[in-house]
Protein backbone atom coordinates (compact mmCIF):
# COMPACT_ATOMS: atom_id res chain seq x y z
CA UNK A 1 0.00 0.00 0.00
CA UNK A 2 1.00 3.60 -0.83
CA UNK A 3 -0.91 4.93 1.97
CA UNK A 4 -3.24 4.19 5.02
CA UNK A 5 -5.73 2.38 5.19
CA UNK A 6 -9.50 3.05 7.17
CA UNK A 7 -11.88 1.13 9.13
CA UNK A 8 -14.05 1.42 11.99
CA UNK A 9 -15.05 -0.53 14.72
CA UNK A 10 -17.91 -2.56 13.53
CA UNK A 11 -21.35 -1.25 14.81
CA UNK A 12 -23.46 1.93 12.96
CA UNK A 13 -26.94 3.19 12.95
CA UNK A 14 -29.54 1.41 12.64
CA UNK A 15 -32.60 2.55 11.21
CA UNK A 16 -36.15 2.53 13.21
CA UNK A 17 -37.53 -0.17 10.76
CA UNK A 18 -34.23 -2.48 11.28
CA UNK A 19 -34.36 -1.47 15.19
CA UNK A 20 -38.37 -2.69 15.09
CA UNK A 21 -37.45 -5.67 13.90
CA UNK A 22 -34.33 -6.78 15.55
CA UNK A 23 -36.81 -6.11 19.19
CA UNK A 24 -39.52 -7.82 17.87
CA UNK A 25 -37.27 -10.75 17.26
CA UNK A 26 -36.06 -10.29 21.12
CA UNK A 27 -39.12 -10.16 21.87
CA UNK A 28 -40.25 -13.96 20.29
CA UNK A 29 -42.86 -11.76 18.38
CA UNK A 30 -43.94 -13.86 15.17
CA UNK A 31 -41.70 -12.49 11.94
CA UNK A 32 -42.00 -12.88 8.24
CA UNK A 33 -38.47 -14.67 7.47
CA UNK A 34 -38.43 -13.29 3.64
CA UNK A 35 -39.60 -9.23 4.86
CA UNK A 36 -37.13 -9.61 7.79
CA UNK A 37 -34.03 -10.55 5.52
CA UNK A 38 -35.17 -8.25 2.96
CA UNK A 39 -35.17 -5.13 5.35
CA UNK A 40 -31.66 -6.69 6.76
CA UNK A 41 -30.25 -6.96 3.05
CA UNK A 42 -31.28 -3.83 2.49
CA UNK A 43 -29.65 -1.56 5.66
CA UNK A 44 -26.46 -3.95 5.16
CA UNK A 45 -26.07 -2.91 1.47
CA UNK A 46 -26.85 1.00 2.56
CA UNK A 47 -24.64 0.52 4.94
CA UNK A 48 -21.75 -0.65 2.88
CA UNK A 49 -22.38 1.87 0.78
CA UNK A 50 -22.39 5.07 2.83
CA UNK A 51 -18.96 3.51 4.27
CA UNK A 52 -17.60 3.05 0.97
CA UNK A 53 -18.55 6.64 0.12
CA UNK A 54 -16.92 8.17 3.49
CA UNK A 55 -13.78 6.28 2.12
CA UNK A 56 -13.49 3.95 4.40
CA UNK A 57 -11.55 0.68 3.22
CA UNK A 58 -12.61 -1.82 5.38
CA UNK A 59 -15.91 -2.02 6.15
CA UNK A 60 -18.58 -4.42 8.17
CA UNK A 61 -22.01 -5.16 7.71
CA UNK A 62 -22.43 -2.66 10.62
CA UNK A 63 -24.24 -5.09 12.81
CA UNK A 64 -27.24 -4.70 11.65
CA UNK A 65 -28.62 -8.11 12.43
CA UNK A 66 -27.48 -7.97 16.11
CA UNK A 67 -29.30 -6.73 19.27
CA UNK A 68 -25.73 -6.29 20.46
CA UNK A 69 -22.02 -7.27 20.01
CA UNK A 70 -21.97 -9.31 22.94
CA UNK A 71 -25.94 -11.04 24.12
CA UNK A 72 -26.90 -12.28 20.00
CA UNK A 73 -24.75 -15.01 20.75
CA UNK A 74 -27.59 -16.80 22.95
CA UNK A 75 -29.07 -17.62 19.47
CA UNK A 76 -26.08 -19.52 18.21
CA UNK A 77 -24.67 -21.28 21.09
CA UNK A 78 -26.73 -23.22 24.26
CA UNK A 79 -26.81 -22.25 27.68
CA UNK A 80 -28.42 -19.51 28.01
CA UNK A 81 -31.64 -18.17 29.83
CA UNK A 82 -33.35 -15.75 31.58
CA UNK A 83 -31.76 -12.15 32.45
CA UNK A 84 -29.12 -10.57 34.51
CA UNK A 85 -29.00 -7.71 37.02
CA UNK A 86 -27.68 -4.29 35.45
CA UNK A 87 -23.78 -3.98 37.52
CA UNK A 88 -22.33 -0.27 36.49
CA UNK A 89 -19.19 0.01 35.95
CA UNK A 90 -17.02 1.54 39.23
CA UNK A 91 -16.56 5.28 37.53
CA UNK A 92 -20.42 5.25 37.18
CA UNK A 93 -20.73 4.03 40.86
CA UNK A 94 -18.80 6.93 42.00
CA UNK A 95 -20.94 9.96 40.57
CA UNK A 96 -24.58 8.57 40.76
CA UNK A 97 -25.94 11.21 39.98
CA UNK A 98 -24.54 11.07 36.07
CA UNK A 99 -25.48 7.58 36.12
CA UNK A 100 -29.24 8.29 37.23
CA UNK A 101 -28.99 10.81 34.01
CA UNK A 102 -27.24 8.70 31.98
CA UNK A 103 -29.95 5.90 32.45
CA UNK A 104 -32.74 7.85 32.16
CA UNK A 105 -31.25 9.29 28.84
CA UNK A 106 -31.24 5.47 27.38
CA UNK A 107 -27.80 4.82 27.71
CA UNK A 108 -28.13 1.58 29.71
CA UNK A 109 -29.38 -1.50 27.79
CA UNK A 110 -32.97 -2.44 28.07
CA UNK A 111 -32.79 -5.68 26.01
CA UNK A 112 -32.20 -9.42 28.08
CA UNK A 113 -28.55 -10.36 29.05
CA UNK A 114 -29.26 -14.13 29.95
CA UNK A 115 -27.40 -15.95 32.12
CA UNK A 116 -25.12 -19.06 31.59
CA UNK A 117 -27.53 -22.04 32.74
CA UNK A 118 -26.47 -25.25 31.72
CA UNK A 119 -23.69 -26.81 28.84
CA UNK A 120 -22.44 -24.08 26.21
CA UNK A 121 -22.33 -25.80 23.28
CA UNK A 122 -22.42 -24.84 18.91
CA UNK A 123 -26.37 -24.39 18.27
CA UNK A 124 -26.60 -23.06 14.88
CA UNK A 125 -24.55 -21.19 12.18
CA UNK A 126 -27.69 -20.16 10.40
CA UNK A 127 -27.71 -16.37 11.25
CA UNK A 128 -23.95 -16.23 10.77
CA UNK A 129 -24.90 -17.53 7.14
CA UNK A 130 -27.85 -15.00 6.92
CA UNK A 131 -25.00 -12.15 8.05
CA UNK A 132 -22.28 -13.58 5.50
CA UNK A 133 -24.71 -13.66 2.63
CA UNK A 134 -25.77 -9.71 3.09
CA UNK A 135 -22.57 -8.50 3.40
CA UNK A 136 -21.40 -10.59 0.00
CA UNK A 137 -24.03 -8.90 -2.12
CA UNK A 138 -23.10 -5.22 -0.48
CA UNK A 139 -20.10 -5.99 -1.55
CA UNK A 140 -19.92 -7.23 -5.05
CA UNK A 141 -22.36 -4.03 -5.56
CA UNK A 142 -20.10 -1.32 -3.98
CA UNK A 143 -16.77 -3.12 -3.78
CA UNK A 144 -15.34 -2.04 -0.77
CA UNK A 145 -10.79 -2.26 -0.32
CA UNK A 146 -11.57 -5.20 2.00
CA UNK A 147 -14.14 -5.81 4.94
CA UNK A 148 -14.51 -8.05 8.75
CA UNK A 149 -17.51 -8.78 10.79
CA UNK A 150 -17.51 -8.91 14.31
CA UNK A 151 -17.81 -11.78 16.61
CA UNK A 152 -18.12 -11.86 20.43
CA UNK A 153 -14.89 -13.03 22.15
CA UNK A 154 -15.30 -15.33 25.24
CA UNK A 155 -13.88 -12.68 27.69
CA UNK A 156 -17.06 -10.43 26.41
CA UNK A 157 -19.50 -13.08 26.47
CA UNK A 158 -18.82 -13.95 30.03
CA UNK A 159 -18.69 -10.20 31.10
CA UNK A 160 -22.21 -9.56 30.48
CA UNK A 161 -23.27 -13.01 31.04
CA UNK A 162 -22.67 -14.28 34.19
CA UNK A 163 -21.86 -17.90 35.11
CA UNK A 164 -24.64 -20.19 36.57
CA UNK A 165 -23.39 -23.68 35.84
CA UNK A 166 -20.06 -24.27 35.33
CA UNK A 167 -17.76 -24.52 38.56
CA UNK A 168 -15.26 -22.43 37.64
CA UNK A 169 -15.27 -19.08 35.44
CA UNK A 170 -11.92 -20.87 33.38
CA UNK A 171 -14.23 -23.70 33.01
CA UNK A 172 -16.99 -21.28 31.57
CA UNK A 173 -14.62 -19.27 29.68
CA UNK A 174 -12.76 -22.87 27.89
CA UNK A 175 -16.60 -24.11 27.33
CA UNK A 176 -17.50 -20.52 25.43
CA UNK A 177 -14.06 -20.84 23.56
CA UNK A 178 -15.07 -24.00 21.75
CA UNK A 179 -18.51 -23.30 21.03
CA UNK A 180 -17.53 -20.05 19.65
CA UNK A 181 -14.98 -21.84 17.15
CA UNK A 182 -17.09 -22.77 14.41
CA UNK A 183 -18.44 -18.43 13.73
CA UNK A 184 -14.50 -17.43 14.39
CA UNK A 185 -13.69 -20.10 11.54
CA UNK A 186 -16.63 -19.56 9.38
CA UNK A 187 -16.16 -16.02 8.86
CA UNK A 188 -12.34 -16.31 8.05
CA UNK A 189 -13.53 -19.06 5.44
CA UNK A 190 -15.94 -16.58 3.82
CA UNK A 191 -12.91 -14.69 3.07
CA UNK A 192 -13.07 -11.77 5.85
CA UNK A 193 -11.41 -9.98 8.16
CA UNK A 194 -12.19 -11.61 11.84
CA UNK A 195 -12.63 -8.91 14.58
CA UNK A 196 -12.86 -10.04 17.90
CA UNK A 197 -14.66 -7.80 20.74
CA UNK A 198 -12.97 -8.11 23.36
CA UNK A 199 -13.77 -5.01 26.03
CA UNK A 200 -13.38 -7.26 28.85
CA UNK A 201 -9.73 -6.74 28.64
CA UNK A 202 -10.36 -2.86 29.53
CA UNK A 203 -13.62 -2.29 30.35
CA UNK A 204 -13.84 -5.65 32.61
CA UNK A 205 -11.17 -3.67 35.28
CA UNK A 206 -13.70 -1.47 36.49
CA UNK A 207 -16.75 -4.40 35.84
CA UNK A 208 -16.21 -7.79 36.79
CA UNK A 209 -13.12 -7.35 38.14
CA UNK A 210 -13.21 -4.07 40.02
CA UNK A 211 -13.00 -5.32 43.30
CA UNK A 212 -9.54 -7.09 42.47
CA UNK A 213 -6.07 -5.78 42.51
CA UNK A 214 -4.11 -4.85 38.87
CA UNK A 215 -1.96 -7.93 39.46
CA UNK A 216 -5.01 -10.26 40.00
CA UNK A 217 -6.52 -8.63 37.22
CA UNK A 218 -3.68 -9.07 35.14
CA UNK A 219 -3.67 -13.25 35.56
CA UNK A 220 -7.50 -13.36 35.44
CA UNK A 221 -7.70 -11.36 31.41
CA UNK A 222 -4.25 -13.60 30.55
CA UNK A 223 -6.47 -16.60 31.10
CA UNK A 224 -9.15 -14.73 28.50
CA UNK A 225 -6.67 -14.37 25.84
CA UNK A 226 -5.18 -17.65 26.24
CA UNK A 227 -8.45 -19.14 25.73
CA UNK A 228 -9.42 -16.94 22.97
CA UNK A 229 -5.56 -17.82 21.17
CA UNK A 230 -6.62 -21.85 21.74
CA UNK A 231 -10.14 -21.08 20.29
CA UNK A 232 -8.19 -19.54 16.59
CA UNK A 233 -5.68 -22.29 16.66
CA UNK A 234 -7.13 -22.64 13.10
CA UNK A 235 -7.40 -19.59 11.81
CA UNK A 236 -4.22 -17.73 10.57
CA UNK A 237 -3.58 -14.01 12.89
CA UNK A 238 -3.54 -12.40 9.86
CA UNK A 239 -6.82 -12.54 9.22
CA UNK A 240 -8.10 -11.80 12.85
CA UNK A 241 -8.10 -8.58 14.59
CA UNK A 242 -8.95 -7.72 18.16
CA UNK A 243 -11.00 -4.45 19.95
CA UNK A 244 -9.90 -3.62 23.08
CA UNK A 245 -11.74 -0.58 24.99
CA UNK A 246 -13.04 0.86 28.26
CA UNK A 247 -16.12 0.83 27.35
CA UNK A 248 -18.20 3.14 24.69
CA UNK A 249 -19.96 5.73 27.10
CA UNK A 250 -19.42 9.45 27.74
CA UNK A 251 -18.32 9.11 31.42
CA UNK A 252 -15.69 9.92 33.93
CA UNK A 253 -14.02 7.05 33.24
CA UNK A 254 -10.91 7.61 36.06
CA UNK A 255 -10.79 3.85 37.06
CA UNK A 256 -10.21 2.78 33.45
CA UNK A 257 -6.94 0.46 34.03
CA UNK A 258 -4.20 2.34 32.33
CA UNK A 259 -2.85 0.87 28.53
CA UNK A 260 0.38 0.89 30.24
CA UNK A 261 -0.73 -2.08 32.50
CA UNK A 262 -2.32 -4.62 30.03
CA UNK A 263 -0.27 -3.47 26.95
CA UNK A 264 2.03 -6.63 27.58
CA UNK A 265 -1.11 -8.75 27.58
CA UNK A 266 -2.66 -7.84 24.90
CA UNK A 267 0.35 -8.42 23.16
CA UNK A 268 0.46 -12.10 23.39
CA UNK A 269 -3.37 -12.47 21.60
CA UNK A 270 -2.90 -13.95 18.27
CA UNK A 271 -5.01 -11.57 16.22
CA UNK A 272 -2.35 -9.27 14.35
CA UNK A 273 -4.26 -6.25 14.19
CA UNK A 274 -4.93 -4.53 17.74
CA UNK A 275 -7.95 -1.92 17.55
CA UNK A 276 -7.86 0.82 20.50
CA UNK A 277 -9.07 4.15 21.46
CA UNK A 278 -6.91 7.15 21.89
CA UNK A 279 -9.46 9.70 20.52
CA UNK A 280 -11.56 10.29 24.00
CA UNK A 281 -9.76 12.58 27.00
CA UNK A 282 -9.15 9.56 28.78
CA UNK A 283 -6.69 7.83 26.83
CA UNK A 284 -5.20 10.39 24.38
CA UNK A 285 -2.37 10.19 26.63
CA UNK A 286 -1.66 6.38 25.59
CA UNK A 287 0.44 6.23 22.91
CA UNK A 288 3.10 7.08 25.27
CA UNK A 289 2.90 3.28 25.96
CA UNK A 290 3.51 2.35 22.85
CA UNK A 291 6.55 4.08 22.71
CA UNK A 292 7.88 3.25 26.32
CA UNK A 293 7.14 -0.96 25.34
CA UNK A 294 7.85 -0.36 21.78
CA UNK A 295 9.92 -3.58 22.59
CA UNK A 296 7.44 -5.87 22.80
CA UNK A 297 5.03 -5.24 19.94
CA UNK A 298 5.88 -8.19 17.87
CA UNK A 299 6.80 -7.06 13.95
CA UNK A 300 3.62 -8.66 12.40
CA UNK A 301 1.36 -6.66 14.94
CA UNK A 302 -0.93 -4.05 12.64
CA UNK A 303 -2.05 -1.07 15.27
CA UNK A 304 -5.66 0.30 14.74
CA UNK A 305 -6.07 3.11 16.74
CA UNK A 306 -9.35 5.30 17.69
CA UNK A 307 -8.69 8.22 15.79
CA UNK A 308 -12.06 10.07 16.30
CA UNK A 309 -14.14 9.66 19.01
CA UNK A 310 -17.51 7.48 18.97
CA UNK A 311 -19.34 8.86 22.36
CA UNK A 312 -19.17 12.88 20.85
CA UNK A 313 -20.83 14.66 18.60
CA UNK A 314 -17.93 16.79 17.23
CA UNK A 315 -16.39 16.42 14.02
CA UNK A 316 -12.71 15.88 14.42
CA UNK A 317 -10.23 18.38 12.44
CA UNK A 318 -8.16 16.18 9.72
CA UNK A 319 -5.47 17.91 11.02
CA UNK A 320 -6.29 16.30 14.36
CA UNK A 321 -6.67 12.87 12.58
CA UNK A 322 -3.79 13.19 10.84
CA UNK A 323 -1.58 13.90 13.55
CA UNK A 324 -2.89 10.90 15.60
CA UNK A 325 -2.12 8.42 12.85
CA UNK A 326 1.10 10.17 12.37
CA UNK A 327 2.42 9.31 16.18
CA UNK A 328 1.60 5.25 15.36
CA UNK A 329 3.07 5.67 12.46
CA UNK A 330 6.57 6.73 13.51
CA UNK A 331 6.51 4.14 16.40
CA UNK A 332 6.17 1.04 14.15
CA UNK A 333 5.93 1.99 10.88
CA UNK A 334 3.43 3.79 8.42
CA UNK A 335 3.14 0.04 7.15
CA UNK A 336 1.60 -1.03 10.23
CA UNK A 337 -0.88 1.20 11.59
CA UNK A 338 -4.63 1.56 10.17
CA UNK A 339 -7.22 4.47 11.17
CA UNK A 340 -10.13 3.41 12.97
CA UNK A 341 -12.57 4.26 15.34
CA UNK A 342 -12.36 4.13 19.38
CA UNK A 343 -15.66 1.88 19.46
CA UNK A 344 -18.62 1.45 17.49
CA UNK A 345 -21.43 3.64 17.20
CA UNK A 346 -24.74 1.98 17.69
CA UNK A 347 -22.91 -0.54 20.51
CA UNK A 348 -27.28 -1.87 20.74
CA UNK A 349 -29.83 -1.69 18.50
CA UNK A 350 -31.77 1.49 19.65
CA UNK A 351 -29.02 3.39 21.02
CA UNK A 352 -25.96 5.85 19.39
CA UNK A 353 -24.77 8.78 21.27
CA UNK A 354 -24.08 10.47 18.26
CA UNK A 355 -26.44 11.67 15.17
CA UNK A 356 -26.56 9.39 12.34
CA UNK A 357 -26.26 11.55 10.30
CA UNK A 358 -22.78 13.08 11.90
CA UNK A 359 -21.34 9.59 12.22
CA UNK A 360 -21.07 9.73 8.63
CA UNK A 361 -19.56 12.59 8.59
CA UNK A 362 -16.91 11.38 11.52
CA UNK A 363 -16.21 8.65 9.13
CA UNK A 364 -15.56 10.82 6.32
CA UNK A 365 -13.30 13.24 8.07
CA UNK A 366 -11.35 10.23 9.23
CA UNK A 367 -10.67 9.59 5.72
CA UNK A 368 -9.96 12.93 5.09
CA UNK A 369 -7.23 12.52 7.27
CA UNK A 370 -5.50 9.39 6.84
CA UNK A 371 -5.24 11.07 3.20
CA UNK A 372 -2.76 14.37 4.82
CA UNK A 373 -1.15 11.78 7.08
CA UNK A 374 -0.46 9.23 4.00
CA UNK A 375 0.92 12.29 2.12
CA UNK A 376 2.65 13.59 5.11
CA UNK A 377 4.32 10.08 5.43
CA UNK A 378 5.24 9.15 2.16
CA UNK A 379 6.77 12.69 1.42
CA UNK A 380 9.15 11.83 4.52
CA UNK A 381 10.23 8.59 2.87
CA UNK A 382 10.83 9.77 -0.58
Amino acid sequence: MTRILTTHVGSLPRSAAVTDLIFAQERGDALDKAQFDAVIAAAVDDAVARQVAAGIDLVSDGEMGKISYATYIKDRITGFDGDSPRTPPADLEAFPSFLERQAKGGGTPSYRRPRCVGPVEPLTLAPLHDDLAHLAAAMARHKPHGAFMNSASPGVIALFQPNDHYPTQDAYLEALAEAMRPEYEAIVAAGLLLQLDSPDLGLGRHMMYKDRSDADYLTLIGHHVDVLNHALRNVPADRVRMHVCWGNYEGPHHCDVEMGVILPTLMRAKPAGLLFETSNPRHQHDWNYFVEQAAIIPDDKILIPGVIDSTTNFIEHPRVVAERIERFAHIVGRDRVIAGTDCGFSTFAGFGAVDPAIVWAKLKTLADGAEIASARLWKAAA
